[in-house]
């Protein structure tokens, strides 16, 4: 998939080796987007990717003197979503940053990326842009921030430039007379491509709405405002009548795609609905309605880790797998999970959909719940990794598994390690927790033998054992 591996520590090094490289490089940090575009030949000519996930403090959401929040290029989903900071005073951004994937996914998956792959369906740019969001781009020639609605000019297409990094991303934060939602329409609860999405960012003073911020994403080649119905609300009160008028501007205001997922006629339907809902929804004054207090993350980054600029592969793998140090010569343009199973010779890692979609390959890394198909080999150099073979403590099952032989949770077993390593990691992080925080847990995984009563009732009466 790629020729040389470079594990950066610092934004200079990157941007000097994309200068030099050019369109051959690419930045990588989560991956889950890189790594299919990679496999399935939709990125071409790559040779070298550039790991950022050891550079320090990339991964901080700050404010600063002007009361402007920062997320560095490393913030993943989960960070935003469990972010404190981010939900009193961005929270459409928080929600759907929870609505991305499922947790493992959001575990790896940045905000930056999901910007810079720029495809109109990803959730995270609809609310930054309602926010008024910028990115500011480094190279060796400099710094530069654009607006966000000035960064995309096509479906997956950016004004970013081959030789620069994105390094941060800012937005004003929310005022006390400011209140805003997102909401995603899909076909399923997670896992799930928006067919339409929408973010709402009112500021209302005195029942008055003094201004609003409407963006539509899903909808046309790139996501964009509704205009007409950000000036009908303006000096107007959320009266059913506004919101219904309101919703119909919406529906003016794009010009919706047709696409597998969805006809155009279909999607200007819904625009008209979730707008209507999401304006409902402020009035009413339950935006947030459907959002965990505290979302299942299943695992925290470890933040202490040695910082190493290696290269691959002039230099091997060294890393700890179940608590055994491991040194590898060969593999360094596979996946991990690839790593694992074809040099690791640790089998119990499965391959169902090599695409991030059903969770077989879930593995521990550096402390988070992770799909390893869509992790770069390299990125194990200097980790802690966790398999299935490593949850037992010698010959004592882990109580998930000892839960899952008891109520014959198995059934044809292909998928169930990463069940168990989701349900393990989840345990860690809630030793008691509640059947809707297990069905989070396990969003990433899918059985395709029959439904999963037996696997929540599992992890449910392993939750009681381990306590």
């Amino acid at each position: 998939m790629w020729r040389e591996y470079i594990n950066a520590t610092s934004t200079e090094q990157v941007v000097k080796t994309l200068a030099e490289k050019g369109e051959r490089a690419r930045v990588v940090a989560g991956g889950t987007d890189l790594i299919l575009e990679l496999e399935r030949g939709v990125r071409k000519g790559i040779e070298t990717i550039i790991d950022v996930t050891r550079i320090p403090n990339l991964n901080q959401i700050t404010t600063d003197e002007d009361d402007v929040i920062h997320l560095g290029a490393l913030v993943t989903h989960n960070d935003c979503a469990a972010s404190n900071l981010i939900r009193k005073r961005a929270y459409p951004l928080a929600r759907a940053a929870w609505e991305v994937g499922a947790p493992q996914i959001r575990n790896r998956g940045t905000i930056a990326g999901n910007l810079i792959t720029a495809s109109p369906a990803n959730d995270t740019i609809t609310p930054l842009m309602a926010l008024g969001a910028s990115v500011t781009l480094l190279s060796v020639r400099g710094e530069r921030t654009i607006p966000l609605k000035d960064f995309y000019t096509g479906v997956r297409k950016t004004v970013m430039q081959a030789d620069e990094m994105l390094v941060d991303i800012s937005f004003p934060a929310m005022t006390k007379t400011q209140r805003g939602t997102f909401i995603k329409l899909a076909l399923r609860r997670a896992q799930a491509i928006s067919l339409v999405n929408a973010a709402l960012i009112l500021d209302i003073k005195a029942d008055t709405v003094k201004s609003a911020s409407i963006t539509l994403g899903a909808v046309t080649p790139i996501i964009t405002h509704a205009e007409k119905a950000e000036e009908f609300l303006v000096n107007k009160k959320l009266t059913e009548k506004n919101i219904a008028q309101a919703a119909e501007l919406a529906v003016e205001s794009a010009a919706p795609i047709d696409d597998v997922r969805g006809s155009a006629a279909y999607r200007s339907e819904m625009v008209r609905v979730i707008t209507k809902r999401g304006l409902t929804a402020i009035r009413d004054g339950n935006e947030q309605d459907g959002m965990p207090k505290k979302p299942i993350l299943l695992g925290k980054a470890d933040s202490e880790f040695k910082i190493q600029s290696s290269e691959f592969p002039s230099t091997p793998i060294e890393t700890t797998i179940n608590g055994k140090k491991y040194t590898f010569t060969s593999g360094y343009s596979k996946t991990l999970l690839r790593l694992l199973r074809e040099e690791g010779l640790l089998t119990g890692t499965k391959e169902g959909c090599a695409e991030g979609e059903c969770g077989a390959c879930t593995v521990f890394l550096d402390g988070q719940a992770v799909m390893s198909c869509l992790v770069p080999a390299p990125r194990a150099h200097g980790a802690q990794i966790v398999t299935v073979e490593g949850l037992a403590d010698g010959d004592q099952l882990h109580p998930v598994q000892e839960a899952f032989i008891e109520h014959g949770a198995v059934q044809c077993g292909y998928c169930i390690p990463g069940f168990i390593m989701s349900g393990a990691k989840l345990l860690e992080e809630k030793p008691n927790p509640t059947r809707n925080e297990i069905e989070q847990a396990i969003t990433g995984n899918l059985c395709r033998c029959t439904g999963y009563y037996k696997i929540v009732k599992a992890v449910e009466d392993a939750s009681k054992t381990k306590a």
